[in-house]
Order: structure tokens, then sequence, then C-alpha cells
């Protein structure tokens, strides 16, 4: 895969848009990384390079550019595919503590396409990234030709982490000495455990990203925050109103986001479908990138 010498029509490469300072030197797909600075975000940005149309890769909260490692290169054999990470989470840094609502980060990844020029073909979100596409593909013009919604958080969480983790988020997300406690005590143990409640085995490469991810404060509370102010309502209320193509792929073995949450989104919508991944927890990205890319080519077609 190789890298352009130009991301889209504003920006050539010099120094500011190389990757961003604080991005690790083994971080998956470093060499396709770059920074767009557009107050109050510092995008953090991998690009698989080539022109025309963009595929464009949201992750789930508490996630980052990273559960995209493998998936990002075998869909980007085909297509341009460009990953980022949202506002406050990885390595996209947000200047104060607001816009991590749907709505606000709907937006704010709205100016960042219209700023890079990208021509969005299709929209693929994981988890809390799925709703971000959902919502997104509402407001940008033209629309994306197709949604893919990987364990799409379209409803309430389940288990432990759906009963506690939204409370505690709402009770913390006020004080950022949180954040900074969690990351202080963030070990292998907890990263292998919070991890496990997910119904997905990842591999240690995997886990080790994410407990990285674990320690840095300034990511853990940009994921409180998102989650003490995520509101559903009013985009489950328009989901009818979504005509074009979207598919939903679910783990069947999801402990945090149930198959059947996609199962009655899907039925309340024109043109939507859901496929099933049996044995595969909601990291199933993670685990079967190979078998959920060859799900998302299907779903495609052909690049225009």
């Amino acid at each position: 895969m190789s890298v352009p010498s130009e991301h889209g029509p504003r920006h050539g490469r010099h120094p500011e848009n190389g990757p961003p300072p604080d991005l690790p030197p083994d971080w998956p797909n470093r060499s396709l990384s770059r920074t767009v600075h557009l107050p109050p975000i510092r995008w953090h940005v991998q690009d698989s390079g080539g022109s025309g149309p963009v595929v464009l890769l949201l992750h789930g909260a508490g996630a980052s550019c990273h559960s995209w490692r493998d998936v990002l290169p075998i869909l980007g054999r085909k297509r341009r595919v460009i990953a980022i990470d949202l506002p406050g989470q990885g390595f996209s840094r947000l200047a104060g503590r607001d816009g991590t609502g749907l709505d606000d980060m709907a937006r704010a990844i709205g100016t960042l396409i219209a700023h890079e020029g990208w021509h969005v073909d299709a929209l693929i979100g994981h988890s809390a990234g799925a709703a971000v596409a959902l919502r997104l593909c509402l407001d940008l013009a033209p629309p994306p030709r197709k949604v893919v919604g990987i364990n799409a958080a379209l409803g309430t969480f389940e288990g432990l982490s759906g009963v506690l983790f939204p409370l505690m988020a709402r009770v913390l997300a006020g004080t950022s000495l949180t954040a900074q406690v969690f990351a202080a005590t963030a070990s292998v143990s907890r990263a292998r455990r919070l991890l496990s409640e997910t119904g997905s085995t990842i591999s240690d490469a995997g886990v080790a990203q994410y407990l990285r991810l674990m320690r840095d404060p300034r990511h853990v509370d940009g994921t409180l925050t998102m989650m003490a102010r995520w509101q559903l309502e009013a985009l489950n209320a328009r989901l009818p109103g979504i005509a074009l193509p979207v598919l939903f792929i679910v783990g069947d073995a999801d402990r945090a986001v149930p198959p059947t949450v996609s199962r009655t989104a899907a039925r309340g919508m024109p043109d939507a479908r859901v496929e099933h991944l049996p044995g595969l927890g909601h990291l199933c990205h993670e685990e079967a990138p190979d078998e959920v890319c060859r799900r998302i080519d299907a779903f495609l077609g052909p690049p225009p």
C-alpha cells in the first residue's frame, strides 16, 4: 500500500501534516497517519492513499484507528479507505470537553470531510461509530452511497458494562481526576477483563494497544465524556427516513450490543438488512477481519 505525496486538495506533505507527535512508533498503520489541524480538533487521520471516492471508517467508543488495523489494509487494496480517531479519543485531540455528543461529532466530521474535499462513497462504523455514521449520512451532501454498521450501538448496552458503565460515565465525567486515576491504575489484567466482556477474543497485540489507550488520561476522559452525553432518541426516530442501503453486521456472541438491536433497527428502515457472524463478539472486525471485509466488499460492490 502506497502513501500519496499529497493528501487531499488542501494538504501537502509538510511537517505539521505528519503523524501526531504523540503517536507511538509501533502504532498500527502508522505510515498512513497524518494530522489535520482544524480547531478545536487536531485530527488523527489514516489514509490508504489513492484518489477517488472514500470509504470512511469510524471506530467505537473507547477505541481508535487501531481497531481497523487489519480491515483498513484489506479494504484499501481496491478502494481509498480513510480511518479517523473520533474527537477526544485515540490521538485526535479536542480542546476543551465540548463536542463529544452524537450530533456534535457528526457535525465535526462533516466539517473535516468538507475541509479535506473527500467524496465519501460509503460509511462504515463499529458500535457507537455506527450511530455516528448513520447520523452523519443524514447531513452529507451528496450522501454516501451505502452504510455499514458493525454491532451498531443503537440501543442500551447489555450486561455488567451496560448497567454500570453509562451510569458511572454520567456521574464521573464531570472531573478529569477520574480519568487520571483510571489511566494510572490500568493493567493488562484489567484490559483483558474489559475486552472479554465484549464476547470477543483478540490478539495479545490488540490487547496491548487498548491498554496503551487506557493509560492515556486524555483518551479516557474523552471516552467518559462521550458516554455521558450519548443520546440516541433523536437518531432512532429518524432511522426510517434513511432510504439508502444499509448493512448491519452482527456478531452473535456480542455481549455488549445484542444482535436484536440491529435487527430491530433494520426492520424499521426502508433498505436495511442484517448478516450474522456465528461465534464472534462485539469486536468481530478485529477477530475475523477477512470475513468481515468479505461481507463489506460484497455489499459495496465494485468501486465506483
